[in-house]
């Protein structure tokens, strides 16, 4: 049994200019101990698919139907009361996208770490600080941290006390919504590899997304391709990246630099993404797409298994 799956999730944003269809009829899952990247361009849906499973939506978005099942538990029937003491922070938590600005000013960074114990957990608050220094000297951080204001931290301090965060009450999944934004690349390193070693230390699964491939390749077991919504390839990373199927993958793995090969021109993905609240008929990538057939603008293509393990939803590979 997965620990994660999700079956036919949507989640919609009605807005007064019209339904933005920002997950539509998504299906995926994480195994435990494992890392599932989650990638795709600004806007296609990563980050409201995160918010979904750990039950943050804010308004006017709203989860439509589908299923989220935690260790065989459909999540999503659970009141907001349940959720949030069984399952938030407990068994899912998420490093959320800019971090470096998701703490408080006015307190310092022991006091908010000690929140999460509050809000989450019923143990004592002695008990509690020796869990968070343990916690802050895991992330390697000097525990007298704890005495001091978020403005007095660097990028790479502020981003370790949000995984610490994440991981105080070591949850069996963390979602990691791009965790190493607005750092260099020194720093990135750094925290990517903290991440790995938590993973190893702990068995914790992982959701990380981002739009950057590179870190991907770098963490994930499976990569999930998201366009407009909806998943179009999903499988073993070393499977897309050696024989990405859907034309859409191939244009954004074509678009990583690479210093070993000489390049004079990267290639791009012509025009723009869907309007998501009006998305085309058929195969939503169909407008851009140079493989495009009179079918992809008519039916939209089923995720199906090409190879063992390996999906994709493209016509091209149809019966």
């Amino acid at each position: 049994m997965p620990l994660l799956e999700i079956r036919n999730l949507k989640t919609y944003f009605f807005t007064t200019k019209g339904i933005v269809k920002a997950v539509d009829d998504v299906s995926l899952s994480i195994e435990r101990g494992e890392t599932l990247g989650l990638a795709g361009e600004s806007g296609c849906g990563k980050s409201t698919l995160a918010y979904s499973i750990i039950r943050l939506i804010p308004p006017p978005g709203k989860i439509v139907s589908g299923n989220i099942f935690f260790e065989g538990e459909d999540i999503l029937r659970l009141s907001e009361e349940e959720f949030r003491t069984k399952i938030r922070m407990k068994k899912i938590s998420m490093i959320f996208q800019g971090a470096l600005h998701g703490l408080t000013p006015v307190y310092t960074v022991g006091y908010q770490l000690l929140e999460v114990f509050k809000y989450h957990s019923n143990i004592e608050e002695s008990k509690a600080k020796e869990i968070i220094v343990d916690t802050v000297k895991l992330v390697g951080l000097d525990p007298s941290i704890l005495k001091r204001y978020p403005h007095e931290l660097s990028g790479g301090q502020k981003q370790r006390i949000m995984i610490c965060m994440a991981i105080l009450l070591k949850p069996p999944l963390v979602i990691a919504d791009e965790p190493t934004t607005a750092l260099d690349v020194i720093v990135q390193a750094q925290i990517l590899n903290l991440l790995k070693e938590l993973q190893a230390k702990f068995n914790i699964s992982i959701i990380l997304i981002t739009h950057d491939l590179g870190i991907i390749a770098e963490l994930a077991d499976k990569i999930a391709i998201m366009y407009a919504g909806k998943i179009v390839e999903y499988g073993k990373s070393m499977d897309i990246y050696k024989d990405p199927l859907h034309p859409y993958t191939q244009k954004l793995i074509r678009s990583i630099p690479r210093l070993k090969e000489d390049v004079n021109k990267l290639e791009f993905i012509p025009g723009l993404p869907p309007d998501l609240r009006n998305p085309p008929s058929g195969c939503r990538f169909h407008p851009r797409c140079p493989f495009a057939m009179e079918i992809c603008k008519r039916v939209e293509p089923e995720l199906i298994e090409i190879k063992p393990n390996h999906y994709v939803a493209c016509h091209l590979y149809g019966k």
